[in-house]
């Protein structure tokens, strides 16, 4: 449900009759909040289940999550007697015949026994044409397949800026109360943070608020940054993405005029004129080359120039073994990220996520480029993704389409000037100084490499230096470069291959 509210959609789906919904979410906190409005809204009683507590009835109203003394709201349900076990737990409420909502916390890991699965169809059966409903929560909420046919699912997707702005109002409250901490905020400083918390649960961002103030019994603008480190951790340990900050970020990119051309004219998208104008943000470039071309580096460099972090998705992080895992790892990667835009979202070697694999893995690379197909198509939030690819015969033909990415660069090995431009920069970034260089030897010495190998060649020649006790000069430079064989020598055929491809389909990044 794209541009929706969950409140309004879970009651939309109570008044459709829609007797099992299910919600795939860690934050229970956020579903208490939601159900009991939900309730109140509709006049609904509201019970709640879990195998710790049983099933009861709860009395009060939960308050938001960003509410002060959110810890204290809503009252222990009184629960009914012999509802621990989820069997008993099925048969009371369908006997108990009342319209109402039922939260049934993690109850999907019960449902691999065929007993209680049998019964939740039996419920299933009886609240179908009432507006009674269950509500089934969990971080993975695994259905048999002749219940899942009767659930609806409401996204409940990560906080939204409103949200996380009520978090922070509520952490700088409760620490001014305790006249703890020193708060130095302001308006600009909170919109800064807010920023920087986007991405987390709620309970991630008053954590991480909380001990970014504690840390120094003080909270300003500076701990913006400590918040984006630990944000980085946090998406790194659910291990699906990687994070990059835009401070982290490379400033520098040798060559690719093409492309950095078109980057500056693609921003636009993002402007209120644009949307003014009914113009849909960018959704993405494929960049192809040979490795060691600086794809990835670009990757890197276009979200440092748009300002935007930058989220790494990985192939192998995708696929699990378990069948489901996969596609909802997939959805869980992409949520994150549009719980965190604006950002540069960049799925590297492409192909080996998405590529060709016929049966051999049952069709779940086939389902998992249709899912993203999906969403770069549909997605509304501003992803700009920048997917990289080293081998075309691996990348499905569709992808490669026009209009699924607004264009397809084509990275070719460095030009004479790109390649001055890139001994230069590797030279400085290892304390070298390029005017004591014959950089026009360099550069004809070095034709038919890639940046990659460019770098490989001068930190393998200042190794060679330091072991000769020597500094490092044009001769002992050209000495190692002419010991090296570069792809363009030993893959020849399928760098050409590429070319020819290249010259009809895609545009030059240079």
């Amino acid at each position: 449900m794209p541009n929706s509210h969950p409140a309004r959609d879970l009651q939309t789906l109570v008044l459709s009759c829609h007797p099992l919904i299910v919600i795939e979410t860690i934050e229970e906190e956020r579903v208490a909040a939601l159900l009991s409005q939900t309730a109140q809204d509709m006049q609904m009683p509201m019970m709640e289940w879990s195998i710790a507590q049983g099933l009861g009835r709860t009395s009060g109203t939960f308050r938001a999550p960003w509410d002060d003394g959110y810890a204290k709201s809503g009252n222990r349900p009184s629960t009914f007697e012999n509802t621990i076990e989820p069997q008993d737990m099925l048969r009371h409420i369908g006997d108990m015949q009342t319209q109402a909502i039922y939260w049934l916390k993690d109850l999907g890991e019960h449902l691999r026994d065929p007993k209680v699965a049998r019964h939740l169809r039996e419920v299933i059966s009886t609240f179908s044409e009432t507006r009674a409903v269950m509500v089934v929560t969990g971080d993975k909420v695994e259905l048999p397949g002749a219940i899942a046919y009767d659930a609806a699912y409401c996204d409940l997707k990560l906080p939204n800026p409103q949200e996380l702005a009520r978090i922070v109002r509520q952490v700088v409250r409760n620490l001014s109360a305790k006249n703890r901490v020193q708060i130095h905020l302001e308006e600009a400083d909170e919109h800064a943070l807010v920023h920087a918390l986007s991405g987390m649960t709620l309970n991630q961002a008053r954590q991480s608020l909380s001990y970014a103030a504690m840390e120094d019994n003080l909270l300003n603008a500076e701990d913006v940054s400590n918040i984006l480190h630990r944000k980085a951790q946090i998406i790194r340990a659910g291990g699906l993405l990687e994070y990059f900050p835009v401070e982290d970020l490379p400033t520098a990119l040798g060559g690719f005029a093409g492309l950095k051309t078109w980057l500056g004219r693609a921003r636009v998208g993002f402007s209120p004129q644009a949307q003014a104008l009914n113009l849909q943000p960018p959704k993405g470039i494929l960049i192809v080359g040979m490795q060691g071309c600086g794809k990835s580096l670009a990757a890197k460099a276009i979200a440092r120039a748009w300002k935007m972090p930058l989220l790494k998705l990985d192939a192998g992080r995708l696929y699990n073994k378990y069948v489901g895992e996969s596609e909802s790892n997939f959805r869980k990667a992409v949520t994150l990220a549009e719980g965190i835009a604006p950002a540069v979202l960049w799925i590297d070697e492409i192909e080996k996520s998405f590529g060709s694999s016929g049966d051999s893995d049952g069709g779940l690379s086939q389902r998992l480029f249709g899912s993203f197909l999906t969403w770069l198509q549909e997605k509304s939030q501003e992803v700009f993704v920048v997917a990289t690819a080293n081998d075309l015969s691996k990348i499905p033909p569709e992808l490669l389409r026009k209009g699924r990415f607004d264009e397809i660069f084509f990275v070719d090995l460095p030009s004479d000037q790109e390649r001055a431009t890139i001994l230069q920069l590797h030279l400085k970034k290892r304390k070298q100084d390029p005017q004591q260089f014959d950089l026009a030897e360099l550069v004809t010495a070095t034709d038919g490499f890639n940046g990659a190998e460019i770098e490989q060649a001068i930190i393998t020649g200042l190794y060679r230096a330091l072991h000769q006790r020597q500094a490092l000069d044009t001769p002992l430079l050209i000495t190692q470069i002419k010991e090296m064989i570069p792809l363009s020598v030993a893959r020849r055929e399928d760098l050409l291959r590429l070319r020819a491809i290249a010259k009809t389909s895609f545009v030059s990044a240079s």
